[in-house]
């Protein structure tokens, strides 16, 4: 089948765009740079020319693919994973998933698309017991920061679930780890842990749901048939910041890292730093692993450890 991905050569787009090519669908993808067509041209796909943000331009390039699927993927993130990048990237990449979403969610039902799929968040849920399933609710009442992540990706799901015409599927994904994310051994978190600049806060307890990029790609294009609806794309064992990390460090061959209290956390880093690491919520996949057959990796780092251990 036809299928266009926008934000076709972030972390997840090209793993994704790879695994579609992979699966023998005709694959196109949306950049907005020269240097992005070339890459897709690398990768089997054919590129598309546009900016999420130019309306004329993006209806231009879907009416040319015919998708019978869009998938969204569109994200503006900064290269490093430090508080101040986050909080002075998050207006443009609210505004690219808003606007420019509103913009692609658009031009697929005027292309004819039967189904479009968007990527929302495994990693936001309101705390509560246990695992949490697709049905209980997002954090909205979480740190400035993270509250503002749940009101976009609420209305980006609420809108795509709701489009009239299209099959709306919400893919939400755990932290990416892998190529091309801040999570690999040579990536930017990594960095920071050799650094001993990336400490557990407080309790470390907050729970973190993972997923692996080439995970996620094989779950999106799952989602291609899937019945219509909401699914967590997450690793099977969501972990604690105080057992994920020290084991991330000593995968990269960093120190373990430092210890520091809420209120050092809170002054150094802000609420977000502090409720990432006390207050997160994992998520269950049982869903994604009966419709999707979803079958993820474990969490790399954790896998080594427990080799290690063993030996």
């Amino acid at each position: 089948m036809n299928v266009l991905v926008a934000g076709a050569t972030g972390a997840i787009g090209r793993p994704l765009i790879s695994a579609l090519v992979s699966a023998r669908h005709n694959v196109f993808g949306m950049t907005s740079s020269k240097l992005g067509l070339q890459t897709l041209k690398e990768d089997g796909a054919e590129g598309l020319l546009a900016s999420a943000l130019d309306a004329q331009a993006v209806d231009a390039a879907i009416k040319r693919a015919r998708p019978e699927v869009v998938i969204d993927e569109l994200t503006s993130l900064p290269k490093h994973y430090i508080p101040d990048e986050m909080r002075a990237a998050a207006e443009r990449d609210h505004k690219l998933r808003l606007e420019g979403g509103q913009i692609v969610l658009n031009a697929a039902r005027a292309a004819g698309a039967r189904r479009y799929i968007i990527q929302s968040t495994g990693f936001y849920y309101a705390p509560g017991p246990g695992l949490a399933h697709e049905t209980d609710p997002l954090a909205l009442n979480a740190s400035p920061a993270i509250s503002a992540n749940v009101r976009t990706y609420t209305q980006l799901e609420n809108r795509t679930l709701g489009a009239e015409g299209l099959e709306g599927v919400a893919l939400r994904y755990g932290f990416f780890y892998g190529p091309g994310t801040w999570f690999r051994p040579d990536g930017d978190a990594a960095h920071q842990v050799l650094e001993q600049r990336y400490p557990i806060a407080g309790s470390g307890s907050g729970v973190w749901s993972w997923v692996h990029v080439e995970d996620a790609a094989a779950a999106t294009v799952a989602a291609l048939e899937c019945p219509a609806g909401v699914y967590n794309v997450v690793d099977d064992d969501p972990s604690v910041m105080s057992v994920w990390l020290p084991a991330f460090a000593a995968s990269v061959g960093a120190p373990e890292p430092q210890h520091i209290s809420e209120r050092e956390a809170l002054e150094q880093a802000g609420p977000d730093a502090v409720y990432y690491a006390t207050q997160l919520r994992g998520a269950s996949n049982a869903k994604a692993r009966r419709d999707l057959a979803f079958a993820p990796r474990r969490l790399e780092w954790l896998a080594r450890t427990k080799t290690a251990s063993r030996a």
